[in-house]
């Protein structure tokens, strides 16, 4: 299946937010201090930018666990709104039953 990379490559991802999460914090930090020299905020700057892009929050993507799917995506279940459908009309999920009218 062709979206089994997407799923790998957001599991690499999150490795990453967590390995660089306190570094780049610390470097935040510093750039956005108003006290300290403008020279040692700008070279903060620099060594934030040059971290992995794929360190930062901001480019994590809910997915779902089964498809790699972005869009309609359940929190709780960590599942798209279709692989939610599926498993329901299978009997897969406890208590869910697909209606139909």
């Amino acid at each position: 299946m062709a979206k089994k990379s997407m799923i790998e490559r957001e599991k690499k991802r999150e490795r990453l937010v967590a390995q660089y999460a306190a570094k780049r914090a610390e470097l935040k930090e510093i750039a956005n201090d108003e006290n300290r020299p403008m020279e040692e905020r700008f070279k903060a700057r620099l060594k934030l930018a040059k971290l992995p892009r794929n360190s930062s929050a901001t480019r994590l993507h809910n997915r779902c666990q089964l498809t790699g799917r972005p869009h309609a995506y359940y929190r709780k279940l960590k599942i798209s709104r279709i692989a939610l459908r599926e498993l329901g009309s299978n009997g897969q999920i406890p208590g869910m039953v697909k209606s139909s009218w």
